[in-house]
């Protein structure tokens, strides 16, 4: 097999790319925010720049912590400590692998290849499965930030662990019992390891810093259209009806695809609607949304998509409802 050797080191040139651009810009967003917001002379594109920039501006520290956090687990912790640490039991390894996902904080971005490796280790899928869906939903990151966008709500910040610390259980032991190994096609990958751990950290941290942040502009930028160019008596009615309303938080999730860390302040700016619908907003994205279901299907496969996506999405939507409806209400 051939292999791409990299140029000397003089020979290399350093190129304004994709992440330098998307710093620069944030950058430039958080010193000038005021003067962004003042821009503007129409109350509608005001409105709409206040809450895009409010969204990127609280979003931004616990990005870049989420993906340092994400970096160093992928460079510093090898996935074989996992098979010393889980259970032989695979039923009780389930719910270990999901709680262990509050110790090993990383974006939903991190969390796809870290369980194919896990996969590929001789991890049970299960308990793989288990810690991709919990990761990016109950780490320390994401309760803190869901913490900050909803001061006052407490329960909020309850409901969400329990609802997607449950979701990701159940949704493990769905697969402990009736998945099969001829589902899962694991395919060849590149990953982002470089000749040291460090370099491997930076690697990894950039990355997901790159896709996260991308997200997180395109998630803002369509919650202030949302807020600004549909109708408030549009959206109040559609807030109005239970059904409607978490079908469309629900909906949304899956389409913005925005970073675990960040989704709490996307969520908070849609006021008209209850917090059992935030609830399922920010259960589901972590779990189910556009970006991942492509990661899934380029790492598991086609058939394992079509299978786990939809589970996770009916199983995410149940419990934000049961759990919502106890400690919401």
């Amino acid at each position: 097999m051939s292999q791409v050797v990299d140029a000397p080191h003089k020979n290399k040139r350093w190129r304004i790319g994709s992440l330098e651009i998307l710093i620069i810009g944030l950058i430039a967003l958080v010193v000038g925010q005021q003067w962004i917001v003042t821009f503007f002379t129409n109350p509608a594109l005001q409105t709409a720049s206040t809450i895009f920039v409010s969204i990127v501006v609280q979003a931004m520290p616990f990005l870049v912590g989420g993906v340092l956090l994400s970096g160093a687990v992928t460079a510093f912790i090898p996935a074989s400590v996992w098979q010393r640490v889980l259970p032989k039991n695979k039923a009780l390894a389930v719910p270990v692998s999901g709680c262990a996902g509050m110790l090993l904080p990383g974006c939903e971005c991190a969390s796809v290849p870290v369980a194919g490796s896990l996969v590929s280790k001789g991890v049970p899928a299960s308990s793989a499965l288990t810690f991709l869906l919990a990761a990016p939903a109950i780490n320390p990151i994401v309760l803190v930030s869901t913490f900050v966008a909803f001061p006052g709500e407490p329960a909020l910040v309850l409901a969400r662990f329990i609802a997607s610390l449950a979701t990701a259980i159940i949704v493990g032991w769905i697969w402990l019992r009736f998945g099969q190994d001829s589902w899962m096609r694991m395919a060849s990958r590149l990953h982002l390891v470089g000749d040291t751990k460090f370099e491997t950290f930076r690697r990894t941290a950039a990355h997901d810093f790159l896709h996260a942040g991308g997200f997180l502009v395109f998630g803002a930028a369509i919650a202030a259209f949302i807020n600004v160019i549909i109708p408030a008596e549009w959206m109040q009615s559609v807030a109005d009806n239970p059904v409607l309303a978490i079908g469309f938080m629900a909906l949304l999730a899956i389409v913005l695809s925005i970073c675990s860390e960040a989704d709490a302040f996307v969520a908070s700016s849609f006021t008209q609607f209850s917090l059992t619908s935030k609830l399922v907003f920010m259960v589901v994205g972590p779990m189910v949304d556009i970006k991942l279901v492509a990661m899934q299907t380029g790492i598991f496969g086609r058939r394992f998509a079509m299978r786990f996506a939809p589970t996770t999405l009916v199983v995410a939507i149940a419990m934000s409802l049961i759990v919502g409806g106890v400690l919401l209400t």
